[in-house]
Order: C-alpha cells, then structure tokens, then sequence
C-alpha cells in the first residue's frame, strides 16, 4: 500500500495517544483471547468442565485472559507513545542549540591525540 499524500501546507500528525492505547487494548485483547483458549482447553481437557459446562467454562478462561492483556498492552502502548514524544522534543531541542547528537568518548579522544 502506498504511502498517504499529505497535502502542502498541512502538517502531519501521527496517532494520538488514545488512538495508540485502543490499538495496544486490541492486540492484548487478541493474544490475551488465544491464549485463554488454549490455556481453557487443556485446563477442561484435565480436569473437566465442571458444572458450569465447556463453552462458559472456556468464555471465562478467555474473557479473564484477553482483559488482563489489553489492560497491559493499552498502557504500555501509552507509555511507549509518551516516550516518543518526548525524545522527539529533546531531539529538537538538541538541534535547535547547535549541541551534538552523538558524545564521544573521552578516553577514545585521548588515545588518538
């Protein structure tokens, strides 16, 4: 798929950070969801449905699993989205003083000379 033309003028924004925890939330709720299914059926493979039966039996491995990963993943995206920003802006920062990107060692230097 081709990159989105931007129009001139407009400025470019990438996601926001709501934008970023709701994709987080459905990738956790996705693997969270597959791994309560296999943990739920090897669970009821062992030990048996119980009163509740398998389909509600497996729905709470699942629903119980897939929660708990979204929850994770949302705000760890959310962490991840802030950390980025925040690079960006002291690299801007950095840039607009004139001071280098990259130190170099001082004991490196020293060997040189």
């Amino acid at each position: 798929m081709p990159p989105a033309v931007i129009p001139p003028g407009a400025q470019s924004r990438g996601p926001r950070w709501v934008d970023k925890m709701t994709m987080g939330a459905l990738m956790g709720g996705t693997v969270g969801s597959i791994m309560g299914f296999i943990y739920g059926t090897v669970t009821i493979f062992q030990y048996g449905a119980g009163t509740a039966g398998v389909f509600r039996t497996l729905g709470k491995y699942m629903g119980a699993s897939g929660g708990m990963f979204a929850v994770f993943m949302g705000i760890g995206s959310v962490i991840r989205h802030d950390s980025e920003q925040r690079a960006l802006q002291m690299w801007r920062a950095q840039y607009q003083q004139g001071r280098p990107f990259l130190h170099q060692r001082q004991d490196l230097l020293q060997v040189r000379r």
